[in-house]
């Protein structure tokens, strides 16, 4: 294996340490979803707008599921790619692999056959669990897609869709699976890989990023310190499930706690509010732009949203005055993780932070994160030297490294092991982290950097504003100049000129002023639900690269 980290498995010293601080475990997810169907049988796992899985439901299609895979012989340690909307089934699928000793190939329900192909290829998946039809195609024709990708998939494991067919077998390569046996031993354990997932494919096709469970585990402590979890919390998560913000708030920490998670297949603001009002949801866990879309939704339709004590965000730059709006319509305070699918959470905010740390920085640093700044440029370590610089750490919330990417291990470790974020960040005396921006995410106009997250920040505080983008528009004279890309409120008129009136009325500088203007219906979004700046990036090219 490569020595930028990619083996297969946590190190056994440092595991052993983090067990011993109480930050990792022995015990598996599978063990503790069997735990709780012997314990609260009747009680309700998960929550969709159709219907109620059980914890017994959870285990008992996990076990269907890890037999029906054990019945191919594949080798331990196979991949397996994963291919479900948001709902029951996926989890109980991930458990059911893990159970099985084999490795989940996570990828997103929205992923196009490119990405698919792709995942299929990098991680060497065996095999394929999906839904016989999905998003309106049957199963064949997304085989046949692969194929022509040169993707190809020696077993086909289709399992149904619990909610409607609760009785219903599951098929391996066209056979109902009835009576096969489970599988022997422990499965996966909680230091070794689990599952392989992707990054939010943004900007070129997607990475893959190796999970133990207890990296996991680690981070749904930090959230229960954060949010202050007790007894009784209802989860809400509404990033989809095979990736880094869908598992901790899905996957792990409702399992840990033992409490419900209401899921929707697809996200939608106005459904989401009726069921955090129905169900009384106490925990939200979204990324930045679908807060967004609930205000505005809560907006044109109030409902009772006051069961909500913590909204989780993060993925994208936290907008102050909507998450101030948002924390004033529902009485929830805003927390945030600085992080990612690799590193985990180099820092974050809690219940105790002031409104003013908690929306305008990403938190303080976690200690046993070991977080240390580097210069961008020369790779330098600045820790203590300087309080700007890309930031790295090394902890119990980090990945494994990337499989099989030598090259892609090599940018994300330092030589000396730190795993770098693509950021510049600032970090302050008393230990406050704040986000100057991507290092792949200014707009460099006349020399000067601007700081995209920053320019979008300002302009969704303009009433008319439901969400905004801002991408490098090409130029001759300046190199780059600021487009924005805009979704209006319904009824609002945005124009070039109103923007620009609103940040000169906010004191912004005109260098941040945006040039040009595309007015949109929505913005286009990634794998993962985030935004896919990548898209807009090319858009700008096109249409002023001249």
């Amino acid at each position: 294996m490569s020595a930028y980290g990619q083996a297969l498995t946590a190190d056994p010293a440092l595991a052993r340490a983090w067990c011993a601080r109480g930050w990792w475990s022995d015990e598996t997810l599978q063990a503790r979803i069997d735990a709780l169907a012997a314990e609260r049988p009747n009680e309700a796992a998960y929550i969709t707008p159709r219907g109620r899985f059980t914890w017994a439901d959870y285990a008992r299609q996990a076990a269907e599921v890890a037999a029906a895979l054990a019945s191919l012989g594949l080798d331990p340690g196979d991949r397996v790619a994963v291919l479900l909307p948001d709902g029951p089934m996926i989890h109980a699928v991930f458990v059911g692999l893990a159970k099985a000793g084999l490795v989940t190939v996570g990828i997103g329900a929205r992923a196009g056959d490119q990405e698919i192909a792709h995942l299929v290829r990098r991680t060497g998946a065996r095999a394929l669990v999906t839904h016989a039809t999905l998003r309106e195609r049957p199963t064949s024709a997304l085989l046949t897609a692969l194929a022509e990708r040169e993707a190809r998939i020696e077993h086909l494991v289709v399992v149904p869709d619990v909610l409607a067919e609760p009785q219903a077998p599951i098929q391996v390569d066209g056979l109902a699976v009835t009576d096969a046996a489970p599988p022997a031993g422990s499965g996966i354990g909680p230091d070794a890989l689990f599952m392989i997932n992707s990054t939010s494919g943004t900007t070129g096709l997607p990475k893959c990023v190796m999970h133990t469970q207890n990296r996991w585990r680690y981070f749904h402590q930090l959230a229960a310190e954060a949010g202050r979890f007790g007894a009784g919390e209802v989860f809400m998560g509404a990033v989809p499930a095979p990736f880094g913000f869908g598992l901790w708030t899905a996957h792990f920490s409702p399992a840990i706690l033992g409490c419900p998670t209401v899921i929707l297949e697809r996200f939608d603001a106005h459904q989401a509010l009726d069921l955090i009002e129905r169900e009384r949801v106490t925990v939200l866990c979204c990324v930045s732009t679908q807060f967004i879309m609930l205000l505005n939704a809560q907006a044109e339709r109030p409902r009772d949203l006051s069961s909500l004590r913590c909204m989780f965000t993060g993925g994208e730059a936290v907008p102050y005055e909507r998450a101030a709006e948002f924390e004033a319509v529902t009485g929830a305070a805003v927390l945030q993780f600085y992080g990612s699918n690799e590193t985990g959470a180099l820092s974050r905010t809690t219940a105790a932070d002031t409104r003013d740390r908690r929306l305008r920085t990403a938190g303080q640093v976690i200690p046993e994160m070991e977080v240390r700044l580097f210069d961008p440029d020369t790779g330098a370590d600045v820790t203590g030297t300087r309080n700007i610089g890309q930031p790295a750490c090394r902890g119990p919330a980090v990945c494994l490294g990337y499989w099989d990417d030598a090259a892609a291990n090599a940018k994300l470790f330092t030589p000396d092991g730190w795993m770098l974020m693509g950021d510049i960040v600032e970090i302050d005396e008393t230990g406050y982290l704040k986000v100057v921006g991507r290092t792949s995410d200014f707009i460099i106009r006349g020399g000067k950097n601007l700081s995209a997250p920053a320019i979008e920040e300002e302009i969704a505080a303009h009433p008319g504003v439901a969400l905004v983008a801002a991408a490098p528009a090409p130029d001759p004279v300046f190199g780059e100049r600021v487009a924005v890309y805009v979704v209006a409120r319904p009824g609002a008129e945005i124009t070039l000129d109103g923007l620009t009136a609103h940040l000169a009325a906010r004191g912004v500088s005109r260098e941040w002023f945006p040039e040009y203007l595309v007015l949109m219906d929505d913005l286009p979004r990634s794998s993962g639900g985030k935004l896919a700046k990548g898209e807009l990036r090319e858009d700008a090219r096109r249409r002023w690269g001249g």
